[in-house]
């Protein structure tokens, strides 16, 4: 534990951390109030009270899925982040020598304009590409375009396991674009790995694009690159520093930042985000269909992969790309459909771990009836991940500013004393 304390209050890790070591959530206990509402919305039990005082902490690194759940829904503002990148970018974006690129994901353009004054949900995606680019950014590349690409992988890995069933690829095929979900099911349910699709996320493709396809297209070499992430996420921070995000030698995603720290960049910098025209992404990396945009919901990967089976099954094209039938907010949603020239598709989708355990669960009883199952970590899918902007009825003020104040104030005390 001594070794994990020594870097998991750092504002951004060792490049060689092993992200397993890291704790990416944690409460203060001179905030904490010992209501227990982190765990009421931690899916493992990982948010445990300390002693009879009720002050909680997090347990374990490995306990942990890095959701932030806890976070978004503390009343008292006890839980904060213990990984951030925020003053490595900025000072990359001023270096001349660095080529720095954005990959924003569906979820952030209708989450960002909360912290600008605009109506929850509203679409700033033009506006956010702008401001991207006054920040500093060389090249404004999409996560929209990697979901595209997801959509065609996973898809068709999930034609292959029903046209040909194999022990090594059995049915149902779960999703793999979630990281929260993703250790879930390596921590809890490693018997059902099989089971996992072996797409990359979306951000894992767009990492490994911008740094291969992206440099040799725009003709920069990929040592001077610079790749940052944007998510709803703060699992996506684990994500980034897995060992397989740099197969290629070098790391494929180098920081990543939540919605909320975007947010502060922009302020920070003084920008007048509303006064910004809409920008469209670069090009390369930057084009994307609707398939892409639903990726920010419940629902929305399964609806996008579903389109893709049906008309390669049944041969024909779908009247209405619309499959309203899986779009899920909470709980367990499923579904038949119906596919001519194949028969039924038999899906699910889980929103919510505890509801996800319940599909495992089956599965690994030899019970699921599926064919693919979706799950997202988060309540709602992405829209509501632990890196979205606060809901002001839970909390008020900064939540960014203390949030550093914390780390700054625990990591010097671990180092100094």
């Amino acid at each position: 534990m001594r070794e994990i304390e020594k870097v998991m209050y750092q504002e951004k890790p060792p490049a060689a951390a092993d992200p397993d070591t890291l704790l990416f959530v944690e409460v203060d206990p001179e905030k904490c109030q010992g209501c227990g509402e982190c765990d009421n919305h931690c899916p493992t039990g990982a948010v445990q009270a300390r002693d009879a005082t009720g002050i909680r902490h997090v347990v374990s690194p490995a306990a942990c899925i890095n959701c932030g759940q806890c976070l978004v829904n503390c009343p008292h503002g006890a839980v904060y982040e213990t990984v951030s990148y925020v003053d490595e970018i900025t000072a990359r974006l001023k270096d001349p020598a660095t080529v720095a690129v954005s990959m924003p994901a569906p979820a952030v353009r209708y989450a960002l304009g909360e912290c600008f004054g605009y109506p929850t949900g509203a679409y700033v995606g033009g506006k956010m590409h702008a401001a991207l680019k006054q920040l500093g950014f060389r090249f404004v590349w999409d996560n929209e375009y990697a979901a595209d690409v997801t959509i065609m992988e996973e898809g068709t890995e999930l034609l292959q396991r029903i046209s040909k069933p194999d022990r090594h690829k059995p049915l149902p095929q779960f999703t793999s674009c979630c990281p929260g979900w993703v250790k879930f099911v390596e921590s809890y349910y490693p018997d059902l790995l099989p089971h996992l699709s072996t797409c990359k996320s979306p951000i894992g493709m767009l990492g490994a694009l911008a740094k291969t396809y992206g440099a040799q297209e725009t003709k920069t070499p990929r040592d001077k690159m610079y790749t940052v992430s944007i998510m709803p996420c703060i699992a996506k921070k684990f994500e980034g520093l897995r060992p397989e995000m740099a197969a290629s030698g070098c790391r494929d995603i180098d920081a990543t930042i939540t919605t909320r720290e975007l947010a502060f960049m922009i302020k920070q910098a003084g920008i007048d985000f509303k006064s910004l025209p809409d920008m469209a992404p670069d090009p390369i990396l930057g084009m994307s269909t609707g398939a892409a945009t639903i990726f920010a919901t419940s629902g929305g990967v399964m609806e996008a992969a579903l389109r893709l089976a049906y008309e390669v099954l049944s041969k024909q094209k779908l009247a209405s790309p619309d499959i309203k039938v899986v779009r899920t907010h909470e709980g367990i949603n499923t579904a038949d459909i119906k596919v001519p020239r194949f028969g039924t598709v038999k899906v699910a989708v889980a929103s919510g771990l505890a509801n996800a355990a319940k599909l495992c669960d089956e599965v690994r009883g030899g019970k699921s009836p599926y064919h693919f199952i979706e799950i997202m970590t988060c309540p709602g899918g992405c829209v509501n991940g632990g890196g979205q902007p606060m809901d002001p009825r839970i909390r008020q003020a900064s939540l960014f500013k203390r949030t550093m104040a914390s780390v700054k104030k625990r990591y010097n005390m671990r180092t100094t004393g």
